[in-house]
């Protein structure tokens, strides 16, 4: 609207100068001494050539009456009025429909920046979301597995004391095994060499009944002294 306005005044200081400019010049009122001499060029002259008189001598300084002067205004006003509506008409719809083309795009885009600046922010909390979320899991994934380990190092740890103290126990009991088997065996031939001496003492022969039955006595009494 505002490049109209500057428009509309520019044609009408443009038909305003065109006006100023097709006006006849007002010519003065012409002096004395040129009316003399006027008068004497008209008597030299003389009266019989009228027709040549009247061909060389047009009235001067005529003053253009009003509705003379203003006739070039108006037919300016009307060539700018047809101008004005031929725009209007024609080009300033035009004017307008790419003004209002280039508006729309404009929004277009600007709405089309805001979308992607959305989506952009929208993507950026998903990512740190599910960053957090994944720190989160990592954290949980290693404290179990610490859980884990440490409980896995204690059940190790109990059995291997375990089968520490089944082997000492089993090897304890090796021992004491051992230990009877050997005391068992002594006290055998123990048994047998004092039933030996005892036959040649008693010069008798001991009979198997009799060996038998030192032995259990022999052995009994060990298992006494061993309670």
């Amino acid at each position: 609207m505002k490049h109209l306005l500057t428009l509309i005044a520019a044609v009408l200081a443009t038909a305003f100068i065109a006006a100023a400019a097709q006006a006849p010049p007002v010519h003065a009122a012409p002096t004395a001494q040129h009316a003399d001499d006027h008068a004497d060029d008209h008597g030299v002259a003389g009266h019989g050539d009228d027709h040549g008189h009247g061909a060389h001598h047009e009235p001067a300084g005529v003053v253009p009456t009003p509705a003379q002067a203003i006739a070039p205004l108006i037919t300016a006003v009307i060539v700018f009025a047809i101008v004005c509506y031929v725009m209007y008409a024609a080009v300033w719809p035009k004017i307008n429909a790419g003004l209002d083309e280039r508006a729309n795009k404009i929004r277009g885009e600007i709405a089309a920046a805001e979308a992607a600046r959305a989506q952009a922010k929208a993507a950026l909390e998903e990512y740190e979301k599910s960053l957090s979320q994944a720190r989160a899991e990592s954290q949980k994934m290693l404290e179990e597995t610490k859980t884990k380990q440490a409980e896995l190092a204690a059940e190790l740890r109990a059995k291997n004391d375990r089968e520490i103290q089944a082997m000492r126990d089993k090897a304890m009991q090796d021992i004491e095994a051992a230990r009877k088997s050997a005391l068992n065996e002594i006290y055998a031939e123990s048994v047998s060499l004092a039933t030996a001496m005892a036959s040649k003492i008693l010069q008798r022969e001991v009979t198997p009944t009799d060996r038998e039955r030192l032995i259990e006595e022999s052995l009994a009494e060990l298992g006494a002294h061993q309670n």
